[in-house]
C-alpha cells in the first residue's frame, strides 16, 4: 500500500504587493476558514490557569495550594504539548485535536468536582495532570497553517504578529471573563465555561481539514524522518527565552490576584490583567505593521532587554494606578519578543516540524508560567503582599543572560547543506 503526501499551494506575493500588511495577510486564500474557529478554540486557554487559581483558592483558602494545582496543570501541558505537536505534524492536526478536546473537557470537569468536594490536594494534582496534558495546541496549529500558506513570503513576520495579537486579545477577554464568572456567578463557573468553550471551539477548528499542513507518513522503503525539533540548537535557546516570558504571565496572574484581594477589590484582578494583556496586544499590532530592517536576532535581544528592565520594576508598585501603568509597559515589551521568537522558527526549522517547534515554545511559556505561579504563590503566602512580583524579574533576567550568551545559535542553518543530525533537511517527497 502507498500513501500520498498532501500538498497545499503556498501563497505567492507579487513584488508590487510584497510590503507586509494586515490587509494583505487577511486576504490570503483560505485564511478565514481557520482563523475564526481557531480564535474560538484558543479563547479558553487564557481562562484555564486563572480559573483554577480562583476556584482552588476559594475552596482551600491558600494561594500556595491554588498555585501548586495550577502549576501541575502547566507543567503537564508543557511536557505533553511538544509530543502533541509532533503527532500533529505526522498524522494531521485533526487526528490529535478531536480526542484531545474530549479528554480535556472531561478532565477539567473532574477537577472542578473534586475541588468543590474539598478533595485532598493529591486528588486535585491527579486531576490536574490530564487537564494540562490535553490542552489543545490551537495557537501552534494556526501558526503552522500560516507557514504553509505563506511559505517564503515576507508576510510571515506579519502573520507572527497577527497571531501574537490574537493570543493577547484572548488574554484581554479571558481573565476578565474568568474573574467575572468566578466572583459574580460561582467559583466553579470559570472552569466549567472553559471546558465547554474548549469542546465547541476545538471541534469547529478540527473540522477545517482543507487548511491543515501536509501530512507525511512512512510507507514501504520510502521513509520521511521525524526527528524532534528540539534537536535544533536555536529552538533550545528560544525555549529558555520563552520560559522567561512564561514567568511574567504566571507571576502576574497570582500577584495581581493577591494584590487586589489585599486592598478589598478582587474584581479589579481581571481589569489589571486585561491592561497588561492590552499592552501586549497593542504593541503586537504595531510590530506587525512595521517593515523591519533590523535582523530578527537583533530585535529579540533589544526587545528582551526592555522586557527584563520593565519586569524588574513590578515589585515596587504599591497602588492600582502605578501597577496598571507598569503592567501596561511590561505587556508592551512582551509582544516584540514573542513575535520575533516565532518568526525565527521559520528559518530554524523545516516546515515538516514547525507545529512541534511552535508547541515547544508554547509549552515553554506554560512551564515558565507554572513555575512562576508556584513560586509567586509561596512568596505571597510567606512574605509581603506583592512579593510575587519578584518572580517575573528573576525569570526574565536569567533568560536574558542565557539569550545573550547563546545568541549565535539563532542563526538560520544552510538548508542546502547535507546534515547528518537534527531535523531532516531533505526536500519533501511524494510517497507512492
Amino acid at each position: 500500500m502507498g500513501s500520498t503526501v498532501t500538498t497545499t499551494e503556498p501563497e505567492k506575493t507579487s513584488p508590487a504587493s510584497s510590503r507586509p500588511g494586515y490587509g494583505q495577510l487577511l486576504r490570503t486564500r483560505g485564511a478565514w476558514t481557520f482563523l475564526l474557529p481557531g480564535f474560538a478554540a484558543r479563547q479558553p486557554f487564557a481562562m484555564l490557569t486563572l480559573s483554577i487559581v480562583l476556584l482552588v483558592q476559594h475552596t482551600t483558602g491558600s494561594y500556595g495550594a491554588a498555585g501548586a494545582v495550577a502549576a501541575v496543570t502547566g507543567v503537564s501541558m508543557a511536557l505533553f504539548a511538544p509530543y502533541s505537536g509532533r503527532l500533529a505534524d505526522r498524522y494531521g492536526q485533526r487526528a490529535v485535536l478531536v480526542p484531545g478536546v474530549l479528554v480535556h473537557t472531561v478532565s477539567g470537569l473532574s477537577l472542578t468536582a473534586l475541588a468543590l468536594a474539598h478533595a485532598p490536594l493529591w486528588a486535585l494534582f491527579a486531576a490536574a495532570v490530564p487537564t494540562g496534558a490535553s490542552v489543545p495546541q490551537v495557537g501552534p496549529m494556526v501558526r503552522a497553517r500560516w507557514g504553509v500558506r505563506l511559505q517564503g513570503s515576507p508576510l510571515m513576520t506579519t502573520a507572527a504578529a497577527f497571531e501574537s495579537v490574537t493570543d493577547e486579545l484572548t488574554f484581554v477577554f479571558g481573565p476578565l471573563l474568568a474573574t467575572a464568572l468566578c466572583t459574580a456567578v460561582a467559583p466553579a463557573a470559570g472552569l466549567v465555561t472553559e471546558g465547554a468553550l474548549t469542546l465547541v471551539g476545538g471541534l469547529l477548528f478540527a473540522a477545517q481539514k482543507g487548511t491543515q499542513p501536509p501530512v507525511s507518513r512512512e510507507s514501504g522503503h520510502a521513509r520521511v524522518r521525524h526527528a524532534s525539533a528540539l534537536r535544533v540548537p536555536g529552538v533550545r535557546v528560544l525555549v529558555v527565552t520563552f520560559l522567561g516570558i512564561g514567568s511574567v504571565f504566571g507571576g502576574m496572574q497570582v500577584s495581581l490576584a493577591a494584590f487586589t484581594e489585599s486592598i478589598g477589590e478582587p474584581g479589579l484582578n481581571g481589569v489589571l490583567y486585561g491592561v497588561f494583556a492590552a499592552g501586549n496586544m497593542l504593541s503586537g499590532v504595531v510590530c506587525g505593521a512595521i517593515a523591519w530592517k533590523a535582523a530578527p536576532r537583533k530585535r529579540l535581544l533589544i526587545g528582551y532587554t526592555a522586557l527584563a528592565v520593565a519586569a524588574s520594576a513590578l515589585w515596587t508598585a504599591h497602588s492600582v494606578v502605578l501597577l496598571a501603568a507598569l503592567g501596561l509597559l511590561v505587556g508592551m515589551c512582551i509582544a516584540p519578543s514573542l513575535i520575533t521568537g516565532y518568526t525565527l522558527v521559520d528559518g530554524l526549522v523545516p516546515a515538516g516540524a514547525r507545529t512541534e517547534a511552535f508547541t515547544w515554545l508554547t509549552g515553554a511559556v506554560a512551564l515558565g508560567q507554572a513555575a512562576a505561579v508556584t513560586a509567586a504563590g509561596q512568596l505571597e503566602d510567606r512574605l509581603w503582599d506583592g512579593a510575587g512580583f519578584l518572580v517575573p524579574m528573576g525569570g526574565t533576567v536569567l533568560a536574558l543572560i542565557t539569550l545573550v550568551a547563546l545568541r549565535s545559535r539563532l542563526a538560520a542553518p544552510d538548508r542546502n547543506r547535507a546534515v547528518a543530525r537534527g531535523v531532516g533537511h531533505r526536500a519533501p517527497v511524494t510517497v507512492d
